[in-house]
């Protein structure tokens, strides 16, 4: 997938939930911000433990989500991750690994601050996936009993 013009990732972006609904303006603040990366199947894109340096979006690909050792969720096109580390600037709760050949979009810490503080609607619609991603981990728990 081509992703070297602006207008291809904007419309990329507006098909993400995280984005959907921002302005085709805001949406192009967030294309300037993002690096496309490319990673091979194995490639630990996260770490648990670490601090967190970047936001990734998947555009194209799979990705397990592992906390000590243990599989607890699957990523794939339109999800995302890194954004807790660096809101809290804690180390990385899980490890992110690509199940196959993986295309992100990639936001260095700084440049994801400065979108969360310029983009507006950003901040909820992180906080209401949180909130998504929590519920479920409670949900899970709840499960076990």
């Amino acid at each position: 997938m081509l992703l070297r013009r602006l207008p291809d990732r904007i419309d990329l972006l507006k098909k993400v939930p995280l984005f959907s609904g921002l302005s085709r303006r805001h949406l192009g603040l967030i294309v300037r911000e993002t690096e496309r990366v490319n990673a091979d199947r194995g490639k630990v894109l996260a770490r648990q433990g670490a601090l967190g340096r970047e936001f990734l979006l998947i555009v194209d690909g799979s990705a397990r989500v592992e906390r000590d050792g243990k599989v607890i969720a699957r990523l794939g096109a339109g999800d995302f991750f890194g954004e807790m580390s660096l809101i809290d600037k804690k180390p990385q709760s899980a490890t992110v690994t690509a199940e196959t050949a993986i295309d992100l979009l990639v936001v260095d810490a700084r440049s994801f601050r400065n979108l969360l503080d310029t983009v507006p609607g950003l901040q909820k619609k992180i906080l209401i996936t949180l909130c998504e991603r929590l519920r479920g981990a409670d949900a899970a728990l709840g499960s076990r009993n």
